[in-house]
């Protein structure tokens, strides 16, 4: 390319000198840096789970260690049971991920090294009710790679996502499944009586309380988390990975778990457990309005309950004076309907907010009944939920204020709309003149171009230089017309047309050094300007774009050497980017496009590997499907959509730039081999026009740029366009409007 070749080589990846294998490269992990690992999941067996527990200890085979190093405390915590493929939790790290914490774990009385030496120490956070396969597999959806195997590491989205569809158990009881396997040679277990109240909707777990003749059972950790928050929306998002969930030759089988029905139904059998409830239960977070009224209802009925069972008790050491009973009975059996009348208070949408801010009850941990010996006990508990009530009915009133408040800011933005609408109007009469000019002058482009559309030529490089032109070509009239040129040069970017308009955005160039782009420019044809909108959040290159719904999605691509398998979409109405899901794998240089309401990703180069993988997002379902693989590895090639078909041209298949074409339809759901190009190219544009496929530009071998252009059509096949307007160019992008 001249001069200019040195320059672009410098500045972008050299594909063909770097990498020449195709494939994919496999890896044992999804290798997730450590600001990108969100979470973990650990796996075991029913005979190795309770071990798991007692111990406290998670543990993976050796190889695993890579990723598992990566743990440090308080990391989030998952444990997926091979047996039953359920996922337990919520625990979290309480050391850093090392080798060898019990050299003998999981095994018979330490006869041998463990199996499973990549190690973490860990603590039960929430002592939750067990998920089924049915009810997690979405969220983690992207990290299954083979039936059902999926890789362990989590990133932040899918962490929180399980973290929501975790409840706490009703009652503080764990499954036998966890429960400490007993010895042999031992006489007696020791057991713990477990007792909860109910705070703040949660379940908070008392210290055990030994039986007599045993030792004392400590009681298991439930604090919540604080730092993460249990609402989560769509979701991103991740690559592949390998940590299999699905693979028995990881976990070696001693003996069956103990019967549930042996540990009894209020006791377990916990030794080596965390005695030491954290009280930090306010400043944890839980979904905020779907269970508010559960919680407000639970704390009522536990009050009603200890008073209960207060009556009872003030009924057996009172029996010996009738009087005396009869008194104290009915003082309580009055004190306990005007508790029961409160629980009856009428919870409305705002109850959620209230409660979550004001907590209704507040119990503190390890309360015993038994503290409770006389009346004034139980007025002063009336005289508390009384006092909530009240200070309900003022979060009441305010809110009530506050609605009034924006009804009222609503009318008044009503009438400052019509006042500005009025004045739009005496603002365009003032403008009719102006209006009928614009009028001539299009048909005056309408004489002189023809009724034919005309393809948009944005940015790209010339074989010499950079380019931020626009350029309108006319194939009827073999006219090519400048138009105003971009602010900025734009090379490896994207562009797309929708509602009229041009956007352009991404990209690169290598005058002055390595400069990649996140900003976005919108071209108005009936202006000939170009205006800035919002940029997208990371600066990228060698992306796809394509449109959906009125939005517009910025596919992949990478700045530099990194690749990414992240998507952005833009709404123009609101001028604002906004993450949607990623794609399961990274690609750079790929091809895009929108077939039959769906987006489809195809092809490009991971970081390692040139890929012949496809992937296709559904709106509707809002998340990313694999579909068949193409018959050649591409990269740096064009997709369009095409009599309902998708056409994959040319590119570069890992050693050099091919001609072939390839197609896909999604009735036959397969990719099948179509007449090749005249000329093998890539980084090339094609658009769809006037029932045509028409390929424009592009690089030959990596060092010819060629002004080349080829029309496909059906029954006729690919032809050569003859063209002079037309001149050298590549890595630049085409519309048409």
């Amino acid at each position: 390319m001249v001069a200019g070749k040195k320059t672009m080589a410098s500045t972008f990846p050299d594909f063909s000198s770097k990498f020449s294998k195709p494939g994919n490269s496999a890896v044992s992990h999804r290798n997730l840096s450590k600001s990108d690992l969100g979470g973990m999941i650990f796996g075991c067996k029913h005979h190795t789970m309770a071990e798991c527990l007692s111990k406290l200890l998670f543990g993976l085979p050796a190889l695993h260690y890579p990723y598992v190093r990566n743990v440090e405390p308080n990391l989030p915590l998952f444990l997926f049971n091979y047996d039953d493929r359920k996922l337990y939790g919520i625990y979290e790290a309480a050391c850093h991920g090392v080798m060898n914490i019990d050299p003998h774990a999981w095994t018979d009385d330490g006869a041998w090294k463990t199996p499973f030496p990549a190690q973490v120490r860990i603590r039960v956070k929430i002592q939750c009710q067990p998920l089924l396969e049915s009810q997690y597999r979405k969220i983690i959806e992207r990290n299954y790679y083979q039936g059902q195997h999926f890789w362990f590491e989590l990133d932040h989205t899918q962490t929180r996502g399980l973290i929501a569809l975790f409840r706490p158990c009703p009652t503080n009881t764990i499954p036998a499944t966890i429960a400490t396997r007993r010895s042999s040679s031992s006489t007696a277990s020791p057991v713990a009586d477990w007792k909860s109240v109910v705070i703040r909707g949660h379940v908070d777990t008392e210290a055990a309380i030994p039986k007599k003749n045993s030792d004392a059972s400590p009681a298991v950790n439930s604090n919540m988390f604080a730092s993460l928050d249990f609402d989560h929306e769509e979701s991103d998002c991740a690559n592949s990975s390998k940590m299999s969930s699905a693979g028995p030759e990881d976990i070696v089988a001693k003996e069956p778990a103990p019967n549930s029905e042996e540990l009894g139904k209020d006791f377990v059998d916990t030794p080596h457990v965390d005695a030491t409830p954290d009280l930090n239960v306010s400043d944890q977070t839980l979904p905020k309005q779907q269970y508010a009224d559960e919680r407000f209802q639970n704390e009522v009925e536990a009050v009603v309950l200890k008073l209960q069972t207060l009556s009872a008790k003030r009924s057996s050491l009172l029996s010996s004076s009738l009087h005396s009973e009869n008194e104290c009975s009915s003082s309580l059996h009055s004190e306990t309907d005007l508790v029961s009348s409160v629980a009856t208070i009428d919870l409305n949408e705002d109850i959620g907010k209230i409660s979550e801010e004001t907590p209704i009850l507040t119990v503190e941990d390890n309360i015993e009944l038994d503290h409770y010996q006389g009346k004034e006990e139980v007025v002063q508990l009336v005289k508390e939920i009384k006092a909530k009530s009240l200070v309900l009915e003022k979060k009441q009133v305010e809110s009530d204020q506050e609605i009034q408040r924006l009804k009222d800011l609503v009318k008044h933005s009503e009438r400052k709309i019509e006042q500005l609408e009025e004045h739009l109007k005496d603002l365009e009469t003032k403008l009719e003149p102006s209006i009928t000019l614009d009028e001539s002058l299009n048909k005056f482009v309408d004489q002189y171009f023809g009724s034919d559309k005309v393809i948009y030529l944005i940015g790209g490089y010339d074989g010499v230089s950079w380019l931020s032109s626009l350029d309108a070509f006319s194939p009827s009239l073999d006219i090519l017309t400048p138009l105003k040129s971009m602010s900025t040069a734009r090379s490896y970017a994207s562009a797309v047309a929708l509602h009229g308009s041009i956007y352009a955005f991404g990209g690169g160039e290598s005058s002055g050094g390595n400069v990649w782009h996140k900003t976005v420019e919108c071209y108005n044809p009936k202006y000939d300007e170009w205006t800035m909108c919002s940029p997208m959040s990371t600066e990228r290159g060698n992306l796809a774009g394509a449109t959906l719904n009125g939005k517009i999605f910025a596919i992949g691509g990478g700045k530099g050497s990194d690749c990414y398998f992240d998507v952005e979409m833009f709404d123009p109405a609101l001028n604002k980017w906004f993450n949607s899901t990623s794609m399961h794998e990274k690609r750079l240089a790929l091809g895009a496009a929108e077939l039959h309401g769906t987006l489809y990703a195809v092809g490009g180069y991971n970081g390692y590997s040139y890929l012949q993988s496809a992937e296709r997002y559904d709106p509707r379902e809002r998340y990313w499907t694999r579909l068949p693989n193409m018959n050649s590895i591409r990269a740096c090639y064009s997709l369009q959509a095409f009599n309902e078909k998708l056409y994959a041209i040319g590119g570069y298949d890992g050693k050099k730039m091919v001609s072939s074409v390839e197609t896909f339809d999604p009735r036959m759901g397969s990719w099948l081999m179509d007449e090749p190009m005249k000329f093998a190219r890539g980084y090339a544009a094609s658009v769809v026009l006037d029932n045509a496929l028409l390929v424009i530009g592009g690089s030959l071998d990596g060092d010819n740029v060629t002004e080349n252009v080829e029309s496909y059509k059906d029954c006729i096949g690919w032809t050569n366009k003859y063209t002079k307007a037309i001149t050298k160019r590549c890595f630049f992008s085409a519309a048409v409007l």
